[in-house]
């Protein structure tokens, strides 16, 4: 049976300062593995909200740290706006921060990954770069680190998900293949056919493969249980 959950927002040390994010673990004794959890261009909205207590249902302790510090929206254009205007360093510091919380608390087991969805999906794959900390990489339809060849920092294994009718960013997989071969990193990739950018979110019903993302959540919680349990 799934667990059951308590959520809270919380502050966290990052950036010389405090960050905000919400975090979501389960109801049981001992402790558990964590996840970083890094939002879409929309916010730290109530999807990714709900994302973060099924992973917790699932055994994990997640925080998804507030990138945009409270500011939400459902308006593509504005969503732009905000994500054009966040301090990428900035972002890339509150996310170590995040990563360094998980870590440090008596609830955790040590083991941390990260996960991250359109926007996010980048930033989680750049945090995995960046952190030593960071055990596990999942990327749902999120770019490549720039040069693509800083993966050869990656601590853990990658799980890439892309959706075929997402040009832009699905363009990128050869790349990252290629770069992660030559690093000699363990990974798997999955485009999905007949998909479109964004296809897990449930909240957009325009965009939204429920086939494709019941087979994405499964491979993402075999990955997790694999790298981090």
């Amino acid at each position: 049976m799934p667990d059951t959950v308590t959520t809270a927002m919380i502050e966290f040390k990052a950036n010389g300062g405090a960050a905000p994010g919400y975090l979501a673990w389960p109801n049981r004794r001992g402790p558990v593995p964590c996840i970083v959890l890094i939002q879409e261009w929309w916010g730290l909205d109530d999807h990714i909200k709900e994302v973060s207590r099924r992973f917790a249902a699932e055994g994990y302790a997640v925080l998804a740290p507030d990138l945009f510090h409270g500011q939400v929206t459902s308006e593509p254009s504005e969503a732009m706006k905000l994500t054009q205007a966040m301090d990428r360093d900035r972002a890339m510091k509150e996310l170590g921060g995040a990563v360094a919380y998980l870590k440090s608390q008596p609830f955790s087991s040590g083991k941390v990954g990260a996960i991250g969805y359109c926007l996010g999906g980048g930033l989680s794959l750049s945090t995995a770069c960046a952190s030593r900390d960071v055990d596990a990489c999942v990327v749902y339809y999120g770019g490549n680190p720039s040069p693509v060849d800083l993966v050869r920092n990656l601590n853990g294994p990658l799980l890439g998900i892309y959706a075929e009718h997402d040009e832009r960013v699905t363009a990128g997989v050869p790349a990252l293949r290629e770069a992660l071969t030559r690093a000699g990193k363990r990974f798997e990739t999955h485009v999905y056919p007949g998909t479109q950018h964004a296809f897990f979110n449930d909240t957009r019903p325009e965009i939204h493969n429920a086939a494709a993302s019941r087979d994405a959540w499964a491979k993402t919680l075999a990955f997790f249980a694999a790298n981090l349990k």
